[in-house]
């Protein structure tokens, strides 16, 4: 095979038709749909005594309105709780439409229905809501006191608590570790709430003509929602299909299945016999959407006079919102990845999920790692300045080495299997990082400082995706997989998979991604798990068409199966080229009837015998066409490294900070594409410059989000992303056939922690929460002068 095409800077295929402005978004779909639109809680905490939807009847155009109390029983049931797990002992999630109490401000209470989406707000604006105001829970401090609930029957607002711990070797417990320590240090950390901004926000269309329902809807799980609508609304499964079109950005804010509105939408569609269709504006995805990153750490260390860390204790305050939608994912990942590329001697982690009356939260990009990565890396930098050591070699004596791998960090990360990382080199990578930002040659100056990061991502979770892949009679090859696309590059590093398993040129390769017509079972976009789950699903996929297509074609050619070889979409004998047959008769020849089609396919037929009785050209048992599909199922997470490090620069007298340089070391095995790989962690360093500087949920103590448009709530310009200077180290995985691991969220998890490192290299000063203002900066400036 010489079509290779996996390890190279394919451009990306997508682009042409996205930049050209022939992408099909959301609403770009039902023009002529009737429009919905949501009356949403104004308060954060109250109870719903009335509502009168007479002052909106005469509402020109309007076709229906909807309350909790007209919903069908089972449409008007609690959401899913999607990641049940025995610490979340109250697991609580919301109603389509609230029943009776509202817990934060945007929960959607009634659903209109109306000719345009000018109509369903004039009708939204007169219905009168009646509501008992209840005092609200805001504040991680507040929560945990539990002097006022935000579920009645949650006591202390503690939706979940967990404690894992980890003995050293000697058998000590962490706290007993920190004891005996030669040196002790303690201290707090706070990360403010951020949350997923994509280009377009949620988004729901659906038609029903009887018998069918088509939904499509902006989400990164395509088959769960199919799932969900079918379950919800008393349909089989082949009934529903799902269709994510392209899909403007996800973030992981969509990958929450069912949303209120993915179940109200086609049931009112349903219900009025027409489409339907609504599509998020910005102040609902601020306000109605989910949010992530809000935790207080409190952590306890142990050293010795290397910077080695005997013992670590943290106990973390997570921020979970008014619902737990998405389980306990969040704080899991936190407390497991939070242990990075080192060693501790022992380490105890104990979190606890609390209720407050703000906006859910579910996995933003990172998932609970930054917060993990900053609370690490913060701890590497106070034991170096506390010991005056160079803060890479506090890091460095920490490290798992490379022979150690596999390595097991004796914990259950987030998909309930063990925390072992498969393969990595942690000290070739510092190497490599400090070389790139120029460490060892750094001059400090007043207002300018170095900082660095370091992480390991777990990527890949299971259980499983699948790929189908079809050869048709004109060697085109269809390649379809269940998981979304929002911009990733599916489309390209899928198509380069398959060119290289098949031996095809690329541009004769589609990929279908996130239809469920095409691929119904699939678990979804998220977690970095793309091109290791579905990527090895295809490959595998591409393994069984091409071992069918070389038994077809040696046949037909009366060669062994083991001499041919696929190029450039034409199987041949190995040293003799003349002696072949083009994919797309044998793809013909797979699929037989009575009569061949092509002059080509007719003289292959009759050339190798095919025809006769004794000699089928489909095996006994074998299913006729050129087509294959199978399924990737991971043994456990694959662990995927990196190491940032960053030049920043202050302002004397407005605080202001500049990023003068940013370097990204990063391993995710076996590169499919270099250039994706590179765009993925620019534009995660871009969010991570935005959640380090620029962007935090506000609210006030009356549970209202005071910057919820991007008039007040800022992120960072292009004039503020630095550009951005990239190494690779490539550790191939052996945990999966094409040795790859995920990349999608590696460019935003340390950003945080590498700007504070940097920053109180500049300031000489200490770095305790995140993001940070100029202001701020000022503030504690002058604090630190008196």
């Amino acid at each position: 095979m010489t079509t290779r095409l996996f390890g190279e800077s394919v451009a990306r295929r997508e682009d042409p038709r996205l930049l050209t402005g022939q992408g099909r978004y959301l609403d770009d779909l039902g023009r002529d749909a009737l429009a919905a639109a949501f009356v949403r809680s104004p308060h954060a905490h109250a109870r719903i005594r009335d509502i009168d939807v007479g002052p909106a009847l005469d509402v020109p155009r309007l076709v229906a309105v909807y309350t909790w109390e007209d919903l069908p029983e089972r449409v008007g049931r609690a959401l899913p709780l999607l990641i049940p797990h025995p610490a979340l002992t109250h697991g609580r999630t919301a109603y389509p439409l609230a029943r009776d109490v509202v817990r934060h401000v945007g929960e959607p209470v009634v659903m209109v229905v109306a000719a345009d989406r000018y109509a369903a707000e004039d009708a939204c604006a007169l219905i009168e809501v009646d509501y008992e105001l209840l005092k609200p829970v805001v504040g991680l401090e507040e929560a945990v006191q539990g002097a006022q609930l935000v579920h009645e029957d949650v006591p202390g607002n503690i939706g979940a608590h967990l404690i894992q711990e980890v003995a050293a070797a000697d058998g000590r417990g962490a706290r007993e570790a920190i004891e005996t320590a030669p040196h002790t240090l303690a201290f707090r950390l706070d990360i403010e709430r951020s949350a997923s901004m994509p280009l377009e926000g949620r988004g729901v269309y659906a038609r029903w003509d009887g018998e069918d329902l088509r939904v499509y809807s902006s989400t990164q799980t395509s088959t769960s929602v199919r799932m969900a609508v079918a379950a919800t609304l008393g349909l089989p499964l082949p009934k529903v299909e799902v269709i994510a079109p392209d899909v403007g950005g996800g973030f992981g804010v969509k990958i929450v299945h069912p949303w209120p509105e993915e179940i109200l939408v086609p049931w009112a569609a349903m219900t009025l016999g027409r489409e339907l269709k609504w599509t998020e504006d910005r102040r609902e995805h601020f306000i109605s959407s989910a949010h992530e990153r809000g935790q207080v750490q409190y952590v306890r260390a142990g050293f010795d006079d290397d910077g080695r860390v005997l013992g670590l204790d943290v106990t973390i305050l997570h921020d979970h919102g008014a619902y737990t939608p998405y389980g306990i994912i969040v704080p899991i990942v936190t407390s497991t990845q939070l242990l990075g590329p080192y060693k501790l001697g022992a380490y105890r982690v104990e979190f606890s999920a609390v209720y407050t009356n703000t906006v859910q939260v579910t996995p933003y990009r990172g998932a609970g790692r930054p917060q993990g990565v900053f609370c690490m890396e913060r701890t590497m930098d106070k034991i170096a300045r506390y010991l005056g050591k160079d803060r890479t070699e506090v890091r460095a004596v920490n490290f798992i080495q490379p022979e150690e791998f596999p390595y097991d960090q004796r914990m259950t990360f987030q998909d309930g299997r063990p925390l072992i990382y498969d393969s990595g080199n942690y000290p070739e990578m510092l190497r490599m990082v400090k070389e790139l930002i120029g460490w060892d040659d750094f001059e400090p100056a007043p207002g300018r400082g170095i900082g660095i990061g370091c992480y390991v991502e777990g990527t890949g979770v299971g259980p499983y995706e699948g790929g189908h892949v079809q050869v048709t009679s004109d060697g085109r090859v269809h390649v379809s997989t269940g998981l979304t696309s929002q911009g990733q590059g599916h489309e390209t590093v899928f198509a380069q998979i398959a060119a290289s398993e098949l031996g095809v040129p690329i541009e004769r390769i589609s990929v279908v991604t996130g239809d469920t017509r095409r691929f119904g079972y699939a678990v979804g976009t998220f977690a970095s798990r793309a091109a290791v789950v579905s990527g090895n699903a295809i490959a595998l996929a591409c393994r069984k068409v091409r071992e069918k297509a070389l038994r077809i074609a040696a046949d037909a050619l009366e060669a062994d199966p083991s001499d041919l070889q696929i190029t450039d979409g034409v199987v041949h004998v190995a040293g003799a080229p003349t002696a072949s047959i083009p994919l797309s008769t044998v793809a013909v020849l797979a699929n037989p009837l009575r009569y061949a089609f092509d002059e080509e396919a007719a003289k292959a037929t009759q050339f190798s015998g095919t025809a006769s009785p004794d000699r089928p050209p489909v095996a006994e048992g074998e299913e006729p066409g050129l087509e294959g599909r199978d399924y990737y199922s991971p043994i456990r997470s694959t662990f995927a490294a990196g190491m940032h490090a960053a030049v920043v620069e202050t302002d004397p007298d407005t605080a202001e900070i500049r990023i003068v340089r940013y370097a990204v070391v990063h391993d995710c095995g076996r590169l499919i594409n270099p250039m994706i790989v590179e765009g993925q962690i620019h534009g995660g360093v871009a969010q991570g410059v935005g959640g380090a500087l620029y962007e935090r949920m506000v609210y006030d103590a009356h549970g209202q989000l005071v910057n919820a448009s991007f008039m007040d709530f800022l992120m960072p310009y292009a004039t503020e992303v630095p550009r951005v200077e990239t190494a690779h180290l490539e550790t191939p995985s052996p945990l999966n056939p094409l040795g790859i691991k995920g990349a999608g969220e590696a460019g935003v998890i340390p950003v945080s922690a590498v700007i504070a490192s940097a920053l109180e290299d500049a300031e000489g000063i200490e770095i305790d929460r995140m993001p940070i203002s100029p202001s701020e900066l000022f503030d504690l400036r002058t604090a630190h002068t008196r």
